[in-house]
């Protein structure tokens, strides 16, 4: 009965950082310029690796790909974050919070499936540098990247389902900066058993899939990484794999420390900032700074710009 007089929420209210004006305004400016650093590596990756015929290679193809995620994913939350850090009223409509839990799904798992690809991709490399050309063709390529694609999309349809079939009738704030399926299934009213069997299912099936055909190929790469007897060898192998291995480290372990966090009433903002908003800006530093073919196709494009 108390269910049927229900009123459902048009509009959640979200929780900011601090309740100091001052502090907001560092807070501002900080995660302004963490944006705009975001903004500038990955589009730069981007155009990069599109300007530079040496890279139009299946690793680099993988990598602007991953930097069209990031920023996608960052542009999900950060605008709206650094409106609210301005804003006396820090809120989002329903239909916005589900847009957001329909996006930040879809791009996350994609995400996950990008690394797991690209992890497949060293492993061809370094185990049966032979058959890579055969292997990693144009068409496989774009096939797990398109496969990445949709499985990111099936998870952000079966979550926005997932948040459809609750109901929100006494409450309205959500303990975090955004919206996203765990705070909301703790924060509903109504029976939350299927939303956790399609959170649990989707965690299963995409998660754990992607972070073992990760583990899988890195195994099979020190077999034979070892095996190479010049210390050259050896470095240049591992030289190939660590840009991405940083990246796996990076991502996989803000994303277990958020939503570990997300799982209990106390929200540890903090990890979640260093998930949503920090990583996708780490990821084109970490694959400029470290990857010496990117380094060289920059100083290329410079030098063709200055003629």
């Amino acid at each position: 009965m108390a269910q049927s007089n229900c009123t459902q929420v048009t509009e959640f209210r979200l929780a900011g950082f601090t309740e100091y004006p001052v502090i907001q305004v560092y807070f501002f400016l900080l995660f302004l310029l963490t944006y705009l650093v975001t903004i500038v590596g990955n589009l730069g990756i981007i155009i990069l690796i599109r300007a530079s015929p040496h890279l139009h290679s299946p690793m680099y193809y993988f990598l602007a790909n991953l930097a069209f995620v990031d920023l996608c994913f960052s542009t999900i939350i950060t605008p709206k974050m650094l409106v609210d850090l301005m804003s006396e009223k820090k809120s989002i409509a329903y239909a916005g919070c589900v847009a957001q839990v329909f996006l930040l799904d879809l791009f996350g798992v994609s995400e996950c499936f990008l690394l797991a690809s690209m992890a497949y991709d060293r492993y061809v490399a370094i185990c049966h540098p032979l058959l890579y050309p055969l292997v990693m063709s144009p068409k496989c390529c774009f096939q797990l990247v398109s496969g990445s694609y949709l499985v990111g999309l099936n998870n952000g349809m079966g979550q926005t389902i997932s948040m459809s079939t609750l109901s929100f009738c006494s409450s309205s704030a959500i303990d975090l900066f955004f919206c996203d399926i765990s705070p909301l299934i703790l924060l509903s009213t109504s029976s939350t058993t299927l939303s956790c069997i399609i959170l649990t299912t989707a965690a299963s099936l995409f998660g754990v899939s992607s972070i073992l055909v990760v583990l899988l190929s890195y195994v099979a790469i020190i077999a034979p990484i070892l095996s190479i007897s010049s210390t050259e060898g050896k470095g240049k192998a591992f030289s190939t794999c660590t840009s991405h291995l940083t990246t796996v480290s990076i991502f996989y372990g803000a994303s277990f420390i958020t939503y570990l966090n997300l799982s209990s009433r106390g929200a540890d903002k903090w990890a979640v900032v260093l998930y949503t908003v920090v990583t996708p800006m780490l990821n084109p530093l970490i694959y400029s700074l470290r990857n010496k073919e990117v380094k060289e196709a920059f100083r290329r494009l410079l030098k063709i710009k200055r003629s």
